[in-house]
């Protein structure tokens, strides 16, 4: 998930120096919002170890 948010944010670096706007908001966005749905995941899959033990 990390390695796809990456990846969109290198998108929309490149879009956003090539001048195409419209698509480097969209890459920026997308790679937000998987950015935070890992982080997500990252917190529940630390506090489920924590509570297994």
């Amino acid at each position: 998930m990390l390695h796809y948010a990456i990846v969109f944010f290198v998108i929309a670096l490149i879009a956003a120096l090539l001048g195409f706007t419209g698509i480097a908001a969209g890459a920026a966005s997308i790679a937000k919002v998987l950015f935070f749905i890992f982080l997500i995941f990252a917190v529940v899959s630390l506090l489920g170890g924590v509570f297994r033990r």
